[in-house]
């Protein structure tokens, strides 16, 4: 998101108003065409939508010392975020800036609804040469004027307990099979070699979509058509289900966890020796207490003869609604948020990758070295087509199902995945018309 999409350090709650007012209609937080006053859209990506408030508070207070530009904050958790930004994109009723999950920009750039970064807008916010090129081109669709620049960068990586792969003699897996093998030497008793967020449909049609790409599948045609069932779509989401259904090194209760917190909270506390996350993990793994030094982070190996992509580029973009009655304020709150002293300022606590391509060349932390080559270099973009918000949404679900089914001893085969994703290409066929 989450995602995207987030897939993020996610707290199930509806929003967080911060500042005193809620937004009743784009930009008009204050008064009609108030140019001294912003409505901003935060995603959730601190420990808590509390935490964000302690975060950006202080952030935003000095935009407003700045600018006398005055920002009414609130704070949405991810399980609400895209539903409450499609129900403004319908009803015209939204904020001036919002955060999207950038795995969501393409969908949401062709409901027609946010303002378009031009020569004009670049220029206003700094230009695009500041940004990474990866991180940038996650702002919309190829060959079209991104709506959306990007704001957090984030990858997805195996985070594994080090004392646990010591002492049972593991070092870190390179292959999927060497991973499985590992994970099932170290599920004992309570403890299980994976952590899954098995209830969350972000997280699952991730890792779908992971896993197909190192099988070397696609989930759309060049012309933007599902392509749902193919063999390497079936392989991929089997691979990842068979972590509990087959190997058995994911607790069935993960079937409930709908949100990646939960199974991060597995892994600091030693309930599982592996887990899937993207790097803004790191804060709530150390908040619950498991210092830093006790975990390390690699890429999500392949299988054997597969194609080494670990990832999407993934993270948090911003966008301005193209109605918004403050456009120079929203555009000075976009440069504001992507300047070099707020990123440096926000990327600590929210445990982001640069997003700036001045930045990324100053990085020195191993950890975070790693996540960035696997984002720039072993991360293949979600499908860049309009339907991939509903890819997300179909697939996710379907796999939520599945593996609730897994969870009470049910067997789910490779015709039922098929027959599955079939069913949810059939809902994206239908909506496209």
């Amino acid at each position: 998101m989450r995602t995207a999409i987030r897939a993020l350090a996610i707290t199930a709650a509806a929003a967080l108003t911060v500042t005193g007012l809620a937004a009743c209609s784009s930009g008009s937080s204050g008064d009609a065409g108030d140019s001294k006053t912003l409505t901003y859209w935060a995603s959730n990506q601190g420990t808590s939508l509390q935490n964000d408030k302690e975060v950006l508070t202080p952030v935003l207070k000095k935009f407003t010392k700045e600018t006398g530009i005055k920002v009414n904050l609130q704070v949405i958790g991810w399980n609400d975020l895209q539903n409450k930004i499609q129900t403004a994109v319908t009803s015209g009723n939204g904020p001036d800036v919002v955060n999207i999950g950038n795995t969501w920009a393409t969908s949401l750039q062709a409901t027609g609804a946010f303002q378009e970064f031009g020569d004009s807008e670049m220029k206003a916010i700094g230009g695009e040469d500041k940004f990474g090129k990866v991180a940038l081109s996650t702002g919309g669709a190829p060959g079209k004027t991104v709506t959306s620049v990007p704001l957090y960068g984030l990858a997805y990586g195996l985070y594994y307990n080090k004392a646990m792969l010591a002492d049972a003699g593991i070092t870190p897996p390179t292959t999927w099979e060497d991973l499985v093998k590992d994970a099932k030497q170290l599920t004992t008793g309570d403890t299980y070699g994976f952590s899954l967020a098995g209830g969350s449909y972000t997280e699952n049609s991730h890792f779908a979509f992971i896993n197909s790409a190192q099988n070397g599948g696609e989930w759309f045609d060049k012309d933007g058509k599902p392509t749902f069932t193919s063999k390497a779509n079936v392989d991929g989401i089997k691979r990842y289900l068979d972590l509990m259904q087959d190997a058995k090194v994911a607790n069935p209760s993960n079937a409930q966890y709908d949100n990646a917190t939960q199974s991060v909270t597995d892994f600091a506390n030693k309930k599982a020796a592996f887990i899937l996350n993207q790097n803004n993990a790191n804060a709530t793994i150390e908040s619950l207490g498991m210092k830093s030094s006790e975990y390390g982070v690699v890429a999500l190996p392949a299988p054997k003869g597969g194609e080494e992509i670990a990832s999407f580029p993934a993270g948090i973009n911003l966008s301005i609604f193209k109605n918004t009655k403050n456009k120079d304020g929203a555009l000075k709150f976009v440069k504001y948020m992507t300047s070099m002293d707020t990123q440096t300022t926000l990327d600590k606590p929210y445990s982001a990758l640069p997003v700036l391509a001045a930045a990324a060349d100053s990085v020195t932390d191993e950890q975070t070295k790693t996540f960035l080559d696997i984002y720039n270099n072993k991360a293949k973009p979600l499908p860049l087509v309009p339907a991939e918000d509903q890819f997300e949404s179909t697939v996710g679900k379907a796999m939520n199902d599945m593996f609730a089914k897994i969870a009470t001893g049910s067997k789910v085969s490779d015709a039922d995945i098929k027959s599955a994703l079939q069913t949810a290409q059939d809902q994206v066929s239908q909506a496209a018309g």
